[in-house]
């Protein structure tokens, strides 16, 4: 009987180290594309992702006093489907992960709304992408398409020395990502211990 036992828990060990393999396989087949030349491919079916979140009017560093204030936008961020269903189950993003975040006006009084703010159109498309053989010393690469109507189809990575490697270093919660702002991620990632030791919910950059 306990012979059973070992062999019914070896098969489902077994089952579940194969069911990771085959994620990390597909999350590795569907990730970003590049040109010849090594610039991303602008991703056009993001929106056919997984959505993370919304914010809105999200800004950095220190407060700006109200006359030097944007009209807020919103930021919807979009993960591909083979990594999110890989960070449910690790709590890590696989290589080869890319996230979109689509910039959109915020709009007032449209149609039948009387009060708040709904989305408008598109402004903006920015792109984050795991691949540890093309970043091989920060692991992540980040990527402006630029503002409407003028998207770029492809674009390089932008240089180091851009302000969002080092906020992505020092201020998220999971890797180079800011899962503290996905609620059903950071949940997970709690849960599985993967929130970095560093992390300070409290921090200001």
């Amino acid at each position: 009987m306990k012979k059973l036992i070992s062999i019914g828990f070896l098969t489902c060990a077994m089952a579940a180290a194969w069911r990771l393999a085959v994620i990390a396989q597909q999350a590795s087949t569907n990730g970003p594309k590049y040109t010849s030349s090594g610039e991303l491919l602008r991703p056009g079916d993001y929106r056919e992702w997984v959505y993370l979140t919304s914010g809105l009017g999200m800004t950095y560093g220190p407060a700006l006093p109200p006359a030097a204030r944007r009209p807020p936008n919103f930021d919807n961020v979009f993960v591909n489907r083979e990594s999110h269903r890989q960070f449910m189950a690790t709590g890590k993003w696989p290589d080869k992960t890319i996230f979109a975040l689509e910039i959109r006006r915020a709009e007032q009084h449209v149609s039948i709304d009387n009060g708040g703010q709904t989305q408008g159109g598109l402004v903006r498309l920015e792109v984050a992408v795991k691949d540890q053989g093309r970043f091989p010393d920060t692991t992540w690469g980040y990527f402006d398409f630029g503002a409407m109507p003028d998207l770029a189809a492809a674009t390089a990575a932008l240089p180091k020395t851009a302000a969002c490697y080092s906020c992505h270093r020092d201020n998220t919660a999971v890797e180079w990502t800011f899962v503290q702002f996905y609620p059903t991620l950071f949940e997970v990632a709690k849960r599985l211990g993967t929130v970095k030791s560093t992390y300070d919910p409290s921090h200001k950059p």
